[in-house]
């Protein structure tokens, strides 16, 4: 771990998937206790990105929850004016924070969506996840990133996700 950041900290938060980065994006640090990470980051993809129940655009804020001791990541959007559209947390390995600071978060394929009022709660990328091959080499990640995706989607339904992030 890295020295301990104070808030407004700019970083790098890097997202790799088989051991490629697939996205790396500056954020602003509002939270390191040691065991949880909180950062705000603008949309950083090009152009629109529609799911068909949400769109991710520019001008939209993510505050994102990273866990050195889960294996999920949570990200509230917002839209531009402030707008709460949902969370969309991806199933990562433990996010670590190389030397420089920056957060290192390795994409394990599953996702789960979350609808603002609840009502709408989306398992994703299944099938890439079974394409990836982890469960064969790695069955023991395999096993945590899917009981993750289990945990996030009960919390949802129970109305018990929000107090992860409190």
């Amino acid at each position: 771990m890295s020295a301990p950041s104070t808030p407004d900290t700019a970083l790098q938060v890097r997202l790799v998937k088989a051991g490629r980065t697939k996205i790396s994006y500056p954020a602003e640090l509002l939270h390191d206790d040691g065991t949880r990470v909180t950062v705000r980051a603008a949309w950083a993809a090009e152009g629109v990105r529609d799911f068909g129940f949400v769109q991710f655009r520019p001008g939209d804020t993510f505050t994102e929850h990273y866990w050195r001791d889960r294996w999920y990541a949570i990200k509230e959007v917002r839209s531009g004016d402030g707008t709460l559209k949902g969370w969309y947390c991806d199933i990562t390995r433990p996010v670590v924070r190389d030397a420089e600071g920056d957060l290192l978060a390795e994409d394990l394929d599953l996702d789960l969506w979350v609808s603002a009022d609840g009502s709408a709660v989306i398992r994703l990328d299944e099938d890439e996840f079974a394409e990836s091959g982890i469960a064969d080499r790695d069955p023991a990640a395999a096993l945590a990133a899917t009981t993750a995706l289990d945990e996030l989607e009960l919390l949802a339904k129970d109305g018990k996700f929000t107090a992860l992030l409190a």
